[in-house]
């Protein structure tokens, strides 16, 4: 196994929330179980490269890519990325590097190659199928939840249900946190209904006017929004959708938010 694609920061925090190991069978037991590391492991190479599950090297990555997607379908089912990612940002809370007053929000879309959950013919790419990514993070860009949609949905449907998708974030005495104070985002957001919604949740709606020049000075906070973005798309499998089930892209998406989110962990040392 590549001991670069699962460290062991990584791994400490991953093993507790895997599902437990079936026991073997006394009579007929079959091949011995790939090892839960080796396979997570597979689904980071995966990841990270982009390549069909088929052509997942077996000889470097120590399990072939069968294994590794069954073992990610089954860990998605079990909500392993999902309770990974809230203990992370618990985790940067604790440290204090969250920022949790001004947050930004915004869309981007990718091609979907097959059909499936979540899809639809894209406004921005000739009507070819496609999805977006909907995200909503930190004032330092850092990521706290993502939503999956498909490519006709617009950006402002998901406003409300990004904001439900923040998990409550402990780390610190007192009343945890799941919501921002202020929040910025671009034009497509502009729309006095969910301005009045905002209020009423208790936070300030910074968003940009449409027909109204640019230049209003909410770049200079909701850029980090877009660098979040262009971090998530590093992982090459998050730039095209290949999976034709929802929940397994899904899945992939608050893994690369969780890499993200372990990898400020580690640079705040």
């Amino acid at each position: 196994m590549r001991t670069d694609l699962v460290p062991d920061d990584l791994w400490e925090r991953v093993a507790p929330l895997l599902p437990p190991t079936p026991e073997r069978r006394r009579r007929h037991p079959g091949r011995l179980r790939v090892p839960d590391r080796v396979a997570l492991a597979g689904v980071l190479y995966v990841l990270r490269t982009g390549v069909a599950w088929r052509d997942v090297p077996t000889e470097s990555v120590g399990c072939s890519g069968v294994t590794a997607w069954r073992r990610l379908r089954d860990w998605t089912e079990a909500g392993v990325w999902s309770r990974l990612y809230a203990a992370l940002l618990t985790e940067l809370r604790r440290g204090g590097l969250l920022e949790l007053d001004d947050c930004s929000v915004d869309g981007s879309h990718i091609r979907a190659l097959k059909s499936g959950d979540l899809v639809g013919p894209s406004p921005v790419d000739r009507a070819r199928s496609g999805s977006k990514h909907h995200l909503i993070v930190d004032r330092r860009g850092t990521p706290l939840a993502v939503t999956l949609t498909g490519g006709n949905r617009h950006d402002v449907t998901q406003l409300l249900p990004l904001l439900d998708a923040i998990p409550t974030i402990q780390g610190l005495r007192g009343r945890p946190r799941h919501r921002p104070r202020r929040l910025y985002a671009d034009r497509g957001y502009d729309f006095d209904k969910y301005r009045r919604l905002l209020w009423k949740r208790g936070i300030q709606p910074m968003i940009a006017r449409r027909g109204v020049a640019h230049g209003s000075g909410l770049g200079k906070v909701r850029w980090v929004v877009e660098r979040a973005f262009a971090w998530l798309h590093q992982f090459k499998r998050l730039r095209i959708r290949y999976e034709r089930r929802a929940d397994l892209h899904r899945g992939l998406l608050e893994l690369a938010c969780s890499l993200i989110c372990l990898r400020r962990l580690r640079t705040s040392f």
